[in-house]
């Protein structure tokens, strides 16, 4: 199951800035390896943490202007968008779900039900 949304600029204020729930956007690119290093662990917490924070994908290359809006100087980076604005980011691939996961729970201070 895919829950990977897909961000672009005439959505992305709908999707993200006007969003309930935080919004985790992983800025990214085509030819970025780190970036496809990181799709697989972006894929598990999209359905870990399913209806408590929305995940998705906004490519830079097709989305330039919202990249430069909010500083993104290296990809991949995570955004998390809560209330319409960033409020946090974590740049660069940490080596799977696990850093992220830390992250998203400190930063959204959301945590994934147990199993």
């Amino acid at each position: 199951m895919n829950n990977i949304q897909h961000f672009d600029g005439p959505t992305f204020e709908a999707d993200v800035l006007q969003a309930a729930e935080p919004v985790v956007v992983d800025f990214w690119a085509e030819w970025c390896p780190p970036c496809k290093m990181m799709e697989p662990a972006v894929e598990t917490l999209a359905e870990e943490f399913a209806g408590k924070v929305k995940i998705g994908k906004l490519d830079v290359d097709a989305n330039p202007e919202i990249a430069i809006q909010y500083n993104v100087m290296g990809i991949p980076t995570l955004g998390l968008f809560r209330d319409g604005k960033l409020v946090d980011r974590m740049v660069g691939y940490p080596g799977g779900a696990a850093p992220i996961r830390a992250w998203l729970e400190k930063t959204a201070q959301i945590t994934t039900a147990s199993k």
